[in-house]
């Protein structure tokens, strides 16, 4: 699940189908895990911008942004990229036959956000699935964001059964590789049943929505310490987070549509 409202994908170098496969495979064959990336703080001050930037609060030293926006300066950033569906309306940009299909040749859709699932279900198709992510990968790391955050990596779970977890893990492999390459950090978003796997996939802190809302956030803790993010939505999640966990998460309550400060709607809490 995520909360992201539309973003504008960027255009891949063009390379052929053989060198990109050759160049990712053989960077995600050399280990997933990286120890020369620096960790967000544990237990900071955190904000959640993916919706649209502003001027961090004060007290704020993490920010997670969209991989279109600047990064927050001074801060630790982390950059959001929508890795396993689509955005609204940007179907153009995306090969007819990387867009998962049901049995009667329809887009599977994820109807709470309007997002056509990828198919993530072939190593060629994750190759090239790759190539365009990681292609945002860069642009991040350009821009000096110093983590990265893959979104949907529980699509699998709302794939009607169309793609497995371990086709998700191979996919965040992919992408940890190369962000690793990069200088980047790597959070594993949501997927709680997965977050036993995270070092092998090369996962190195969590961004975790509504935790304490469905009684996770100890998952995560116990997988990544405390280098764990929490965004709750809800007034009760947020009480159950900071009642357990609020002296070592990082921990906010942001609206469910994440605004920028200055929309009608706009919301931040914390502990």
């Amino acid at each position: 699940m995520k909360r992201v409202l539309s973003r504008r994908c960027l255009a891949a170098a063009a390379v052929t189908a053989t060198a990109v496969a050759t160049s990712l495979l053989s960077s995600a064959s050399a280990g997933a895990s990286s120890n020369a990336v620096a960790l967000p703080p544990a237990h900071a001050g955190f904000d959640y911008q993916i919706g649209g930037e502003y001027d961090p609060p004060s007290g704020v030293t993490v920010v997670s942004r969209d991989h279109e926006a600047p990064p927050a300066q001074g801060l630790y950033n982390i950059c959001y990229v929508n890795a396993f569906q689509t955005q609204p309306g940007e179907l153009d940009d995306w090969d007819s036959d990387l867009l998962l299909k049901d049995a009667d040749g329809n887009n599977v859709v994820d109807g709470e956000w309007d997002e056509v699932l990828l198919d993530i279900s072939t190593e060629a198709k994750r190759v090239r699935i790759a190539e365009k992510v990681n292609g945002w990968i860069d642009g991040c790391a350009s821009k000096g964001f110093q983590a990265v955050e893959p979104d949907n990596y529980d699509t699998y779970t709302r794939s009607d059964d169309l793609l497995t977890d371990a086709q998700a893990q191979a996919m965040v492999r992919l992408l940890s590789s190369h962000a690793h390459g990069k200088g980047l950090a790597v959070a594993q978003k949501n997927t709680a049943e997965l977050a036993g796997s995270a070092a092998e996939n090369g996962l190195d802190f969590a961004v975790a929505e509504e935790c304490g809302q469905w009684d996770e956030c100890g998952t995560y803790q116990e997988a990544f310490g405390n280098e764990v993010i929490v965004i709750e939505y809800s007034s009760a999640g947020l009480k159950t987070a900071c009642d357990g966990w609020g002296d070592e998460l990082s921990i906010v309550r942001r609206d469910k549509l994440v605004r920028p400060e200055t929309s009608s709607g706009y919301l931040r809490e914390t502990c």
